[in-house]
């Protein structure tokens, strides 16, 4: 009796797993229907609605920065720069302080190499 009490359980969980199955797949979700185009443009109509772009704003950038000379970077030559979104600063020997590049830092010896 035992057997056939485990067998008929067996089968009703089984039935209960399948009819679970069977419903949960058959479940359809239809998502709503977004447009692609976004705003059309009316060219028969007076009153046409443009889109309004805002302009970038511009991230302004100091002329001189203080960094802590471990948080910079070394060069091949030796000496210390630091970068900033894309923009390199240089290290001046004279006052320690990290100026942003400019070719007048050729002629100045305050940015050569240590040494």
């Amino acid at each position: 009796m035992e057997i056939l009490s485990m067998v008929k359980r067996l089968i009703f969980i089984v039935t209960f797993l399948m009819t679970l199955l069977i419903y949960s797949c058959s479940r359809r979700t239809h998502p709503a229907k977004t447009s692609s185009e976004g705003v059309t443009k009316n060219t028969d109509s007076p009153s046409t609605t443009k889109a309004i772009a805002k302009p970038k704003t511009k991230t302004v950038l100091p002329q001189v920065i203080v960094v802590n000379d471990s948080a910079a970077h070394r060069s091949v030559d030796g000496r210390l720069y630091y970068d900033v979104m894309g923009h390199r600063y240089w290290r001046n020997n004279k006052d320690g302080k990290y100026y942003l590049f400019n070719k007048s830092m050729y002629n100045n010896p305050d940015f050569k190499k240590p040494g």
